[in-house]
């Protein structure tokens, strides 16, 4: 073998070992955005990759209860494949304790939406709050993700709405800031709410009619919820009966959790499989960087490899 192949595949095997190599992640909690009318400031959960710039955004609403402090399988990842993503703590948190009779209670939904969008406002501020993250976030390329509650709220930046007593369309909420979205557990209509969920979670009535924005809504096959007198199917109503670009995950075997989105170890996670996740986590990726990069051929790859897989652990639908 002469010394030039040597050389050629020295270079290779490095390049393959940088390719494979960690990304370094740098990660700040908490970032406090001031909201006097909030009766609490806003704190924030941030996590970028070190290095790199016109970094692309995710901002993330948790599920009922947790806070910046959880969904690592998902920030840590979508951070280490270059996103910065930004972790607001709602005030329904178990670390504020809220208690129930609190006047800002009924109005929690509304606080939630109000957050995300506090966090898009306060992006300089965010910025100049983390050693070495200044001027190093593309605005031009915003995208909002959820887990259960926090679908929900991460949809109505995308256009859903909450319906009124009289069952009309709420007000339009919507961002224009927000490009796309990666809706996990989304709850479904609320005409099939238990008449407990009806009469004390009235916000939980959206229409999905106005949801324009390009989207990737998750539902596991098993996710039953006592909030609803429908089965695993009503987690798809977010994609039936939205307009636009949109596809649906439908996991096999999932329930609520997805595997253990809410973190490593979680005692949330009744259903354990870190393939799962880590599907999840390359499935929201890719689809979050085509949509933000219409370049970008990621998203078509990753749909054909998991519709040619031989053993799924899911399905994609698209329209």
């Amino acid at each position: 073998m002469s010394a030039s192949n040597n050389s050629n595949n020295s270079n290779d095997a490095n390049a393959r070992k940088a390719a494979d190599a960690p990304t370094t992640v740098v990660s700040a909690r908490p970032v406090v955005l001031p909201a006097p009318d909030r009766g609490e400031d806003l704190q924030v959960g941030v996590s970028a990759p070190a290095t790199g710039g016109e970094l692309p955004v995710i901002v993330f609403s948790h599920g009922f209860g947790a806070s910046m402090k959880d969904y690592a399988p998902l920030a840590d990842f979508w951070a280490a494949q270059g996103f910065a993503v930004l972790q607001p703590t709602h005030l329904d948190s178990g670390t504020l304790g809220l208690p129930a009779e609190d006047p800002r209670t009924p109005r929690i939904w509304r606080f939630r939406v109000e957050d995300l969008k506090r966090v898009l406002d306060g992006l300089d501020l965010l910025e100049a709050s983390v050693p070495g993250l200044g001027g190093r976030l593309d605005r031009s390329r915003i995208a909002v993700a959820g887990h259960s509650w926090g679908a929900q709220t991460a949809s109505t930046l995308l256009g859903a709405r909450v319906l009124d007593s009289s069952g009309g369309p709420g007000e339009d909420m919507s961002d224009p800031r927000v490009k796309a979205g990666a809706l996990l557990a989304l709850t479904g209509l609320g005409d099939d709410l238990t008449p407990f969920a009806a009469e004390h979670f009235s916000f939980m009535r959206p229409s999905f009619d106005t949801m324009a924005a390009p989207a990737l809504v998750v539902a596991g096959d098993r996710d039953r919820s006592a909030l609803s007198t429908r089965g695993p199917d009503w987690f798809t109503d977010p994609y039936t009966y939205s307009p636009g670009s949109k596809s649906l995950l439908t996991l096999f075997g999932a329930e609520h959790s997805l595997g253990g989105i809410y973190g490593y170890g979680a005692a949330a996670t009744t259903d354990e499989n870190p393939a799962r996740v880590a599907l999840i986590q390359k499935l929201t990726t890719a689809f979050l960087r085509s949509a933000l990069y219409p370049e970008d051929t990621g998203w078509k790859a990753a749909a054909t490899a998991l519709d040619e897989d031989p053993s799924p652990l899911g399905t994609l639908q698209h329209k």
